[in-house]
């Protein structure tokens, strides 16, 4: 069977550490049962870490965007941050990004400053309108917000990654066009609301990923996330679904690829 990766972060640290080769573990896993890994930027930086990796490894795409919590940290004006990340999709050199992203709203730290993660948002969503793109949407804690913000703009569709919505809300996004993705969450004892979620998801809109290097899945939960423990996320998921896990690796790659246009 062979897995696509839809969201991984391997620009982080984690991948660098003792000396450790990020390139040659990325090297490792899409010469073995990895068909594609999507890298995501979740700022101006990391974007452009995600997008040189990606250029380094033929079965690699990328995605830029802002992350809600990144944006709190910028030193730079909402106004640059927008301008730098059009550029990447622009460039006449080198890859583009496959979507913009990872963008959204994250309540769950007490110093969330509301108001500028739904400027960054916003600003983003116009962004992908503008440059008719899919966006990879993170959602924490926030999802009546998240909901709205996204029927500002019903031009716009991709992925909600590492869904942690209920079966009701997976239903309503995947009628409207949206995709949903699964992570290591899927395969947590106590993740029953997600695997109801995943049970009702339309096969053409189903995903997986691994968010590396975090959400591990069990039996490996506490250990660095990577692509090659996708097997297990699948087999949750194929569990979840009541089909077998050859099916759900072949649909949720043949998903992938149409999602990013490959």
């Amino acid at each position: 069977m062979k897995y696509f990766d839809t969201h991984a972060h391997y620009w982080d640290a984690a991948f660098t550490q003792n000396g450790e080769s990020a390139d040659q573990l990325i090297d490792a896993l899409l010469s073995r049962d990895v068909a594609g890994i999507v890298n995501v930027g979740t700022s101006c930086e990391t974007s452009l870490l995600a997008k040189e990796q990606a250029e380094r490894h033929p079965g690699m795409e990328y995605a830029a965007g802002i992350h809600p919590t990144d944006a709190q940290g910028l030193t730079c004006s909402l106004e640059d941050a927008i301008d730098a990340i059009r550029a990447l999709f622009m460039s006449p050199e080198g890859k583009r990004p496959v979507a913009l992203g990872e963008i959204g709203l994250d309540y769950h730290y007490d110093d969330t400053d509301k108001g500028l993660q739904a400027a960054f948002f916003d600003a983003q969503l116009s962004l992908a309108e503008e440059l008719s793109v899919p966006v990879v949407i993170h959602d924490r804690d926030a999802h009546a917000d998240v909901f709205d913000a996204l029927a500002r703009h019903p031009r716009v569709t991709g992925v909600m990654h590492s869904f942690s919505g209920s079966a009701e809300m997976a239903a309503d996004y995947a009628k409207r066009g949206w995709y949903i993705s699964f992570s290591g969450t899927v395969s947590f004892k106590n993740a029953r609301k997600v695997v109801e979620a995943a049970a009702v998801v339309p096969s053409d809109r189903i995903l997986i990923e691994t968010d590396a290097p975090y959400l591990t899945p069990h039996p490996f939960r506490g250990q660095r996330n990577h692509s090659g423990f996708l097997s297990y996320t699948n087999a949750a998921l194929a569990a979840a679904r009541g089909v077998s896990p050859e099916e759900t690796a072949e649909l949720t790659l043949e998903n992938a690829k149409r999602l990013f246009r490959l």
